[in-house]
């Protein structure tokens, strides 16, 4: 099975006139580096973003003005920093469709946010016999930690497969959510494929057999309009730092009927309401779930990615990257040897763009691209059990993201096409 080889089914019209790529360039320091001797051309943002000049400033300005530990301290700059640190939670939940700030949890990123949900409500709420749903396309996140509790518990792991064009097969679907399941955990938008996956029909899905739903939105937060509301998901998983925030920050939407249902997660400061020698008692949500001192600096700083994102606006970052990607797909199809997978259809994927070629490995696909100063990524990219669908051992990946634009392009482009004649192909 080869996802890629459909033809493209819509294009995009929005002109990338339209968006200010060169003023965006210059906010971000990093891409004025030389790499090698050549402009940087960075295309590994499904691994991680850039961070804009604003998002530096700020952690330096809490380490300047405000550092302090929170919620506890009654001195002025404890006082600010916990209400830098709260103004960021109430963003994030604007952010993701207006849910309720103590429906938002903070966590070290996607992956304990995923794991999160399985030693909590995993461990009270699969029991043996029951089944967990996933996709043939997660990331080793949204998979393993179903795959380890499914085996403590003695329960099934169910999937969904994907068709030729890397989306998923939805025919079965009915037998696949049955009675029996308890759990659909699903990607938004895959980081290999780029898929963007109907995760609104698979929650209605779901929730007519009583089941929970959790979709990984790690992928898509950064680079479309989120509404958790309206996608009906229980739980929404994302990280700061592949949309121009920090690392370490990840974030868990919960509704807030689950997140009061479910035992702590980590012990010790912070998440108690009372302690006695003989009774322990928790706080409210979301506090219960942070335990100990957070990432106060990168949470507050994640803030001023946010507000970024907002001023230049959610759709119009998914219509320059709809219509780079369309240019991207076009001018590498063109390369003799070079397979695209996942779907070609740009409204119904994201800019991540895996490709192979027939010649060369990834990894000296990615070695040859980095001596040009174009950064991509080459591997398994964390989906070994996909890999194994499509038949392949790894992919190179070019991820795009709005500091990029058809510059960018052309310079992989033709890195690609120098490459094949360097190695006599």
């Amino acid at each position: 099975m080869r996802p890629g080889t459909a033809k493209s089914k819509a294009t995009v019209s929005t002109p990338l006139s339209r968006f200010d790529i060169q003023k965006i360039k210059a906010d971000f320091p990093i891409l004025n580096e030389k790499v090698n001797g050549n402009r940087l051309v960075y295309l590994d943002n499904a691994a991680t973003s850039q961070k804009p000049r604003v998002v530096i400033n700020a952690i330096l300005e809490y380490y300047r003005k405000t550092n302090a530990n929170i919620h506890r301290g009654l001195h002025k700059l404890a006082e600010d920093a916990t209400r830098a640190y709260e103004a960021t939670r109430t963003h994030t939940a604007a952010f993701i469709g207006g849910v309720e700030s103590e429906e938002i949890v903070f966590t070290r990123g996607t992956t304990e946010s995923i794991n999160l949900v399985a030693y909590t409500w995993g461990e009270e709420n699969i029991h043996e016999g029951d089944e967990i749903v996933i996709t043939e396309m997660e990331h080793h996140a949204n998979f393993v930690p179903w795959y380890v509790l499914a085996k403590k518990k003695k329960a099934v792991i169910r999937r969904i497969p994907i068709t030729v064009c890397g989306h998923l097969d939805l025919n079965d679907i009915d037998n696949i959510i049955n009675p029996r399941t308890k759990l659909v955990a699903v990607t938004h938008m895959s980081n290999v494929l780029g898929t963007i996956n109907p995760v609104k029909e698979l929650a209605a899905k779901a929730h007519a057999r009583k089941a929970l739903i959790l979709a990984d939105g790690a992928q898509a937060a950064p680079h479309m309009p989120v509404n958790v509301k309206d996608l009906d998901v229980d739980f929404y998983v994302f990280s700061s730092h592949k949309m121009l925030g920090p690392t370490g920050v990840g974030v868990l939407y919960g509704r807030r009927e689950l997140l009061e249902s479910m035992p702590p997660f980590n012990f010790g400061g912070e998440m108690i309401g009372e302690v006695s020698f003989d009774r322990v008692t928790w706080a409210d949500i979301p506090h219960k779930f942070e335990g100990g001192t957070p990432n106060i600096a990168d949470v507050v700083a994640y803030h001023a990615a946010l507000s970024y994102l907002d001023e230049i606006g959610m759709d119009n970052i998914r219509r320059h990257e709809m219509e780079l990607t369309e240019y991207a797909i076009e001018k590498l199809s063109r390369i003799e040897g070079i397979e695209i997978q996942g779907p070609q259809d740009i409204p119904n994927r994201g800019g991540a763009i895996s490709f192979t070629d027939k010649d060369l490995h990834p990894h000296d696909i990615s070695t040859f691209l980095d001596s040009r100063g174009i950064a991509i990524r080459a591997g398994h990219h964390c989906a070994q059990p996909l890999m194994r669908v499509i038949g392949k051992i790894a992919t190179a990946r070019a991820s795009l993201y709005i500091y990029n634009d058809e510059a960018d392009v052309d310079t992989l482009y033709n890195a690609l096409v120098e490459m094949r004649r360097y190695f006599g192909l």
